[in-house]
């Protein structure tokens, strides 16, 4: 955006967090007292003044004044302080629409439909080279359970309700007088304060399946046809297949979570396809009040004449009314589809019995008989309206609305195939085989047709649960068609064998035949996560396709798909390494699927921090190596970063948008990757290899490390948020490899700290050249997307916090020592990040995100202070309810001021 644009935005966007928190401040007065609200008025003073002035406003003040606060004034502040981050964040989302509405009148930003279509003319592309890339693309955002989205939902909504009061205004500037305002704002900030931010009984998964199909029902099932439908007219292709395809975990996600089962995987799916329902018979019934079109005023098509007159509606009242009559049918079937799915009956009881809809593509199909009609007789009025986004939604959600994903992890199938194998007597130790033995086996097995369950005998508890859920997946794809459960993703992948494991139990279960393997529905896809795995990543893929098993599969979508793992491989080998080895991997992993006549399709296991690949989205999908987009992307959505990108309408619009032009751009008009890898990749490497060193130095190798993190960070207390239904860790094991990567990040992102977003990058560039180095972060993308991320996360980091945080140590020397080299690892890393940018300032390049975060800190600090002390008085013994409750407000509020914690 041009420079005279921010300081307007910048304004309104203070003008905005002054109003929420004068509103804010005056509910604190009223419900919690004079005394709280002035003791939080104090703070908040101080805590900007320091952050405005430090030399005028040292630090001391603010400390001395938290230290003055009583236990119950400590967690009224801590509240307080939460309650005030949700409010800003939501003035922070709306400057962003604002901003973004600024930038596309000025010029055609790069992540719109306009700024790609730009792009790809200057790169001599047109119109139907897009049309014939997304006509057989996919571009697949995938919501997980991941946890790390510390709000409830009750929360969520509050703050819905707070954005769209004053979206309202924004749109009718009449209607909204500063008193009709101000008493909307009072109200929903009430019911805010008084509200609990921290759940007091953990999340099952039923939970999480309702949380993430409120966000499919309420954003998706509107957004996502209007998008396609823009898509459609701009590429002048009114038949454009979906390629926006929403996807799922929760329900099918089993991998360290012995909450999922069959019944969950069957309930995901049954609450899913009952919210597209219950849309779909909503609109059905709308367009029958509207369509009041008389067969004596009107024309209809001869199709439209026989569905009308093979309706059995019988009311004298619609007798010449043909589209209400056949809407009239298709509402009473589609009543029927619901309770035949669902097994419950439709909201709103159907006229007469009918027979249910075979399929989405039945109900389509008499749908698009009714907009043939209108279109045909009346004009295009007709041909962009309810009727034909109703067709669009049922193209894009079926009667499913996600598609849900299975994940188990090797080791489990491993064991389930081994008792398979041993209860049948076909081998009595499957894991002591060597690679090839293994493979020997399956591929004997995989084209036989004999099955090796019996149900008449004994197998292990894990057998039985795994059967269950592979059972119920074979039966929801009978009932939900093949577009319910695609992928079957198998963590820790390191070997072919671990894929053959999983088409062997599809094959138990029906879904897999030997005399037609390119029938099967589900594919299994490796997840590569650790450093080591994408290492080995290129031969473990070449070495499946050469099974003519796994090749059918392949060739008969045409499309092979590999998950790569963002958070274990950085926590095992830091950020730097990460990215380059997952750049690296990308690339050779398309050498395999083309020698195979295949393409790859990339599945990005991204989280919402830096450290676990967050970061902007258009940013990431164009810096990918050339060629492993292609048109095709997965890219899972977790957490908090569920509710900031697709909480409203238009924030979810706009990233469904740039998401789509950066694979548009990435596939068309790509940055010259692999000319550029040529040239820096040697320096990359070695700057990776440097980095890993470091980071493992300190993190694997330094004795007393594991301590210090569960001291200097509250790990131990995030267990105690209830945010999610499966364990922090995979094992019993405290050990920082079987810790998952979400804790491991969060704890650092609430010590303030973020060390797995920067880590080992200062000792990486000592004695590197720095003019390359510059160069890297001006023409690469690749290594410019890295450096603006490590600048994000850095900025939002606090190393004086992080030191009073590493003197929860009970070790003083520990503390002081492993401080001391995180330290003087920040140091250099931020000297390095300056030199390359050539900046005097973090984020000196991104102004408006500088801006953002500066605004907000002196919000989050006092949290921090509040957290400390709080956690150093449970952990010597204080058992006090109000102690725990202010550790858990001051986490929920640190997270939501940091936004990507997780």
């Amino acid at each position: 955006m041009p420079t005279s644009s921010a300081p307007v935005a910048d304004d309104r966007l203070r003008e905005e967090v002054r109003k929420l928190g004068a509103v804010l401040g005056e509910v604190i007065r009223d419900e919690g007292g004079q005394e709280l609200y002035d003791k939080i008025e104090a703070v908040r003073q101080a805590s900007v003044a320091y952050h405005r002035d430090p030399g005028s406003h040292p630090a001391g003040r603010l400390e001395r004044l938290l230290s003055e606060l009583s236990l119950e004034q400590a967690v009224g502040l801590a509240h307080g302080f939460a309650v005030f981050s949700l409010l800003a964040n939501v003035a922070e989302d709306r400057a962003g629409k604002r901003r973004a509405r600024t930038q596309t009148a000025e010029g055609a930003r790069p992540d719109t439909l306009e700024g790609a279509m730009a792009r790809l003319a200057a790169a001599g592309k047109t119109a139907a080279d897009a049309r014939d890339l997304l006509n057989d693309g996919l571009i697949s955002p995938v919501l997980t359970a991941h946890p790390s989205e510390v709000r409830r939902k009750s929360v969520i909504d509050r703050i819905a309700a707070v954005s769209d009061l004053l979206d309202a205004c924004d749109k009718d500037d009449l209607s909204c007088s500063p008193e009709v305002l101000d008493r909307g704002l009072r109200r929903q900030t009430v019911i805010l304060w008084a509200t609990r931010l921290v759940r007091t009984t953990g999340l099952v998964v039923q939970d999480e399946i309702d949380t993430v199909v409120s966000f499919l029902d309420r954003i998706f099932l509107r957004v996502a046809p209007e998008q396609l439908q823009e898509w459609r007219k701009a590429l002048e292709a009114p038949d454009l297949n979906p390629f926006i395809r929403i996807g799922a975990w929760v329900g099918g996600d089993r991998d360290g979570n012995p909450n999922v089962d069959g019944k969950t995987l069957t309930a995901a799916l049954a609450t899913a396809s009952r919210a597209v329902l219950r849309y779909y018979l909503d609109e059905v019934n709308a367009l029958g009040a509207e369509l009041s079109l008389s067969g004596s005023l009107a024309h209809v098509s001869p199709e439209m004449a026989a569905l009308s007159g093979a309706s059995e509606d019988d009311s004298p009242h619609r007798a010449d009314e043909p589209y209400r009559r056949a809407l009239t049918e298709i509402y009473a079937r589609l009543a029927a589809t619901h309770q035949s799915i669902t097994g419950t009956p439709a909201p709103r009881a159907a006229r007469f019995g009918a027979e249910p809809y075979s399929g989405p593509d039945a109900f389509r199909a008499e749908l698009a008989v009714l907009r043939d009609s209108l279109v045909a007789n009346h004009g295009q009025v007709f041909a962009d309206d309810s009727l034909t986004r109703l067709i669009t939604a049922v193209d894009i959600f079926g009667f499913h609305m996600a598609t849900l994903d299975l994940r188990q992890n090797s080791d489990v199938h491993e064991r389930v195939v081994a008792d398979l194998f041993k209860v049948a007597g076909v081998e009595a130790d499957y894991s002591a085989l060597d690679e090839e033995g293994r493979i020997a086996l399956l591929s004997s097995e995989l084209a036989s047709g004999r099955l090796l369950f019996s149900p008449y005998s004994t197998y292990t508890d894990e057998t039985l649960k795994e059967r269950a859920i592979l059972e119920a997946a074979a039966k929801a794809l009978s009932v939900y068609g093949p577009q319910a459960i695609r992928t079957h993703i198998v963590s820790k992948t390191d070997a072919a064998s671990d894929l053959l494991e999983v088409y062997l139990l599809l094959k138990e279960v029906g879904l897999y035949r030997p005399e037609a393997p390119g029938e099967c529905p589900i594919q299994a896809a490796p997840l590569f996560e650790t450093i080591d795995d994408l290492r080995a990543a290129k031969p473990t893929l070449s070495r499946l396709l050469q099974e003519p098993s796994a090749l059918a599969v392949a060739k008969a979508r045409g499309v092979q798909e590999v998950m790569i793992g963002y958070s274990d491989s950085n926590k095992d080998g830091s950020y730097l390494t990460s990215t380059w080895e997952l750049h690296e991997a990308s690339r050779a992993l398309l050498d395999v699927t083309d020698a195979a006549g295949l393409k790859l399709q990339l599945f990005h296991g991204r989280g919402g921090a830096v450290g676990r690949g967050g970061g902007s989205s258009f940013a990431g999908v164009v810096s990918q190596p050339q060629g492993t987009v292609h048109g095709r992307i997965r890219i899972t959505e977790q957490g908090e970063v569920i509710a900031n990108k697709y909480g409203e309408p238009d924030v979810a619009r706009r990233n469904l948008d740039a998401l789509t032009a950066g694979v548009l751009i990435a596939s068309l008009a790509p940055p010259p990757d692999d000319e550029l890898t040529a040239r820096h990749g040697p320096t990359a490497s070695k700057l990776s290899q440097a980095s890993m060193t470091a980071y493992r130095s300190l993190v694997y190798e330094t004795p007393g490390f594991v301590d210090y993190f569960r001291a200097a960070t509250p790990i131990a207390e995030l267990a105690e948020l209830k945010i999610g239904s499966r364990p922090a860790s995979r094992t019993s094991s405290t050990a920082i490899e079987d810790l998952r990567a979400i804790p491991w990040v969060f704890s650092w992102s609430q010590s303030r700290v973020m060390l797995p977003g920067w880590f080992g990058f200062g000792s990486a560039v000592q004695g590197m050249d720095m003019a390359e180095l510059q160069a890297m972060g001006k023409e690469w993308p690749f290594f410019r997307t890295l450096i603006q991320n490590m600048e994000m996360i850095m900025a939002k980091a606090d190393m004086t916090i992080a030191r009073r945080y590493a003197r929860l140590v009970p070790d003083a020397n520990l503390g002081a020592t492993i401080y001391g080299a995180i330290k003087d690892e920040w140091d250099r890393t931020k000297d390095a990040v300056l030199r390359i940018t050539g900046q005097s300032d973090l984020l000196g390049g991104q102004p408006e995100l500088d801006r953002l975060i500066r605004l907000r800190m002196p919000y989050v600090e006092p949290l921090n202070h509040v957290q400390i002390e709080l956690i150093r008085r449970r952990r010597a013994g204080d058992t006090d309810p109000l102690v725990r409750e202010g550790i858990l407000l001051a986490i929920n509020g640190v997270a939501a001021g940091l936004r990507n914690s997780g």
